[in-house]
């Protein structure tokens, strides 16, 4: 049985309140699922803070949770459509994320993505980074 009411009419059929709900369930799980893949190409870096030697990021084969084959270096990542950055580890051989069979790359890894951004005072490929 159906409930009448906000989802189902008096006929048992879908309201337009519920192909919204329904649109906005699949909107959010490919976001989700986006956000993962994000995740394995760009995992978080590890990183502290403290007032006597400000913040240090750092990348390794675990940060972010994320188990791989590589370190990474630290950049920060912008994502379309959010305010701000956060930290990621980045590889910086091979080719670039999604074209693992290319031959015609520069064995930079996802360096030269356009939404990475390099820290300032930090060497383009020190595993860690300090900024005081």
């Amino acid at each position: 049985g159906k409930l009448v009411g906000r989802f189902y009419d008096e006929n048992g059929a879908p309201t337009e309140a519920l192909r919204q709900a329904e649109a906005a369930i699949e909107e959010a799980l490919k976001f989700k699922a986006e956000s993962e893949q994000r995740k394995q190409q760009f995992p978080p870096c590890n990183s502290e803070w403290s007032s006597a030697k400000g913040s240090r990021f750092w990348c390794s084969r675990q940060s972010g949770g994320v188990s791989r084959d590589w370190t990474g270096v630290p950049r920060k990542l912008y994502v379309p459509g959010s305010r701000g950055s956060h930290c990621v580890c980045v590889r910086t051989t091979g080719p670039p994320w999604g074209q693992p069979d290319s031959t015609e790359h520069r064995d930079r890894g996802d360096l030269d993505n356009p939404h990475l951004e390099q820290y300032d005072g930090c060497h383009p490929l020190a595993e860690q980074c300090v900024l005081t």
